[in-house]
């Protein structure tokens, strides 16, 4: 059955006034104009980076009520930052500015991050995001949307932003729906054992996004779905994604298990397609549509999010989108998505063979 805050936000008094809040860090991040080492790059530009924060404005370029909740340097940075994801059509009005600490930045080259063929240098330690804490933090603004969405990252930042999410996660009467994406990045944690934390914080959540690859490197699961949902009973949603090979759910509505492979997609830049997912799984989630239609939505926006340079991108509109995610099975296995497929009559919106 479906939770009833996303199923029907105006059956009680206090209806959630937004679809979604993000809760996490954001940062300032610095792309090369041009190709090379972060030693010979002369110039870079700036744009906004956080997992959750792309969720929230993904979002909410789609039509949907999206809050960020998080905090940032009172610093330039995170006076841009905070206005280019309000920018974007998210609620910032929970957003604290912390006197004491910096906002997050980072540097990459324009090689692709999902390879060796790059280089990330992060300027985060002791940023305002990492001291995020119960006491700090405005729960209600959280609790006050259908879904409250939560990452993994977030429990690597610091022990009171890992008490932040555990009491997010905890069971509470009539709290929203619980989202949580594993987002396992071995290098905010000192070895897989400590990540076995994220395990503790996914049991708690109603809907989970795990990588099959996150689920074996973090956690030693293998045995694809059946295996991560035998250790992950909890969640009344499992989504496990299997990178070019689709997505699998299992959940109530879905208890043999769901399987929707991912279309064909020439890739632009390999970043921000996890991120992108999320937010179209959430999006068909928040208009009660079947599990295969939430993968398919998945794969739409993240296809859209691996035809671009950037981060993030426009998803998909809702009315293309919801036509080829209803495309009969064979039709929707041939699908082919290049650059500039969302927009009609643009080097051909489909190409299917």
């Amino acid at each position: 059955m479906p939770h009833p805050n996303v199923s029907d936000p105006e059956a009680a008094a206090g209806a959630p006034r937004f679809d979604v809040a993000c809760l996490g860090e954001s940062m300032v991040t610095f792309r090369p104009t041009g190709p090379g080492r972060l030693a010979d790059v002369p110039s870079f530009d700036r744009g906004i980076g956080g997992a959750e924060s792309n969720v929230a404005c993904t979002l909410a370029r789609a039509g949907h009520s999206a809050r960020w909740v998080g905090r940032v340097g009172a610093d330039g940075f995170g006076e841009y930052l905070t206005r280019e994801i309000a920018a974007c059509g998210v609620d910032t009005s929970a957003v604290r500015a912390d006197a004491g600490r910096p906002t997050g930045i980072y540097f990459r080259t324009a090689g692709d991050r999902a390879t060796d063929a790059h280089e990330v240098a992060y300027y985060r330690a002791g940023s305002a995001a990492s001291a995020m804490s119960v006491a700090n933090m405005d729960l209600d603004a959280l609790r006050s949307a259908r879904i409250v969405h939560l990452s993994g990252i977030t429990a690597a930042l610091s022990a009171d932003c890992l008490g932040l999410l555990r009491e997010l996660t905890a069971p509470r009467p009539g709290r929203p729906l619980v989202s949580f994406d594993v987002n396992y990045r071995p290098g905010l944690w000192s070895s897989p054992a400590d990540a076995r934390v994220l395990l503790e914080l996914a049991r708690g959540a109603d809907l989970v996004f795990v990588g099959e690859d996150e689920a074996e490197e973090a956690w030693g699961l293998t045995g694809g779905p059946a295996a991560i949902r035998a250790t992950l009973p909890e969640p009344a949603t499992l989504v496990v994604k299997q990178g070019a090979l689709g997505a699998a759910v299992r959940g109530e509505d879905a208890p043999d298990g769901v399987h929707e492979p991912a279309p064909a997609v020439e890739v632009v830049a390999a970043v921000g397609a996890g991120d992108a997912f999320a937010a179209g799984f959430l999006s068909a989630t928040l208009r009660g549509l079947p599990a295969a239609q939430r993968l398919r939505h998945g794969h739409l926006w993240a296809a859209a999010a691996l035809t671009v340079p950037g981060d993030m991108a426009e998803p998909p509109g809702r009315a293309q989108a919801d036509r080829l995610a209803a495309l009969p099975d064979a039709e929707w296995g041939t699908l082919r998505l290049g650059p500039g497929w969302t927009m009609s009559g643009v080097n051909g919106e489909v190409v299917t063979k």
